[in-house]
């Protein structure tokens, strides 16, 4: 772990390589899983303000859900609403099958200012709050088997691949230190 202000990150966010492959899992992480993604409470007013705009992008049980409970639930965690016991409420689909978030969709359509809850945005990277620090760890799951693949091939760092959700998480400074220590933690393998 390296430690940046009130963070500790895993190794594995330096040394792990990963580029998302959506030709290969078709957008499976937001469909997977136990609950909906973490959510920060200011981002429940900005999916709730989505609403009207993806509405129509949204499964039928999907808004079902969300006139019953809303946007999100407590499960330990704020997070998304879910159908189906795993599907998140925000998900919508192309022509060819692959998940996609309606939130994200509508904003690069250029119809929202919202880009979508950072949790997602930042996927395989996980924050955890701690009282006195947050955890940021790399998420490994078979899932993105393919995602590690072309990430390899690739020679892509997961905090390469995800530069502009960690800046947009812990600030343009936070992530200028990481790539300082990723660069001194890069030097110091080579040189053994």
């Amino acid at each position: 772990m390296i430690q940046i202000d009130n963070t500790l990150v895993s190794l594995d966010v330096l040394e792990r390589q990963f580029l998302c492959d959506l030709s290969h899992c078709k957008g499976i992480c937001c469909v997977e899983g136990d609950s909906g993604a973490p959510l920060l409470e200011e981002e429940v007013g900005e999916l709730e303000k989505a609403l009207p705009v993806i509405w129509d992008d949204l499964a039928p049980k999907a808004q079902e859900i969300i006139k019953k409970q809303g946007v999100a639930y407590i499960e330990g965690d704020l997070v998304t609403s879910i159908v189906n016991g795993k599907d998140c409420v925000f998900t919508c689909y192309d022509a060819d099958g692959t998940c996609k978030c309606a939130v994200e969709k509508a904003y690069r359509e250029g119809k929202l200012s919202f880009y979508k809850p950072v949790s997602c945005h930042l996927y395989p990277i996980r924050v955890e709050k701690y009282d006195t620090f947050e955890a940021v760890n790399y998420n490994r799951w078979s899932i993105c088997k393919a995602a590690e693949i072309l990430g390899k091939k690739e020679k892509l760092p997961v905090y390469k691949f995800l530069k502009e959700p960690l800046v947009r998480r812990f600030g343009k400074d936070w992530y200028e230190a990481l790539e300082e220590i990723a660069g001194e933690w890069e030097k110091q393998k080579n040189e053994e």
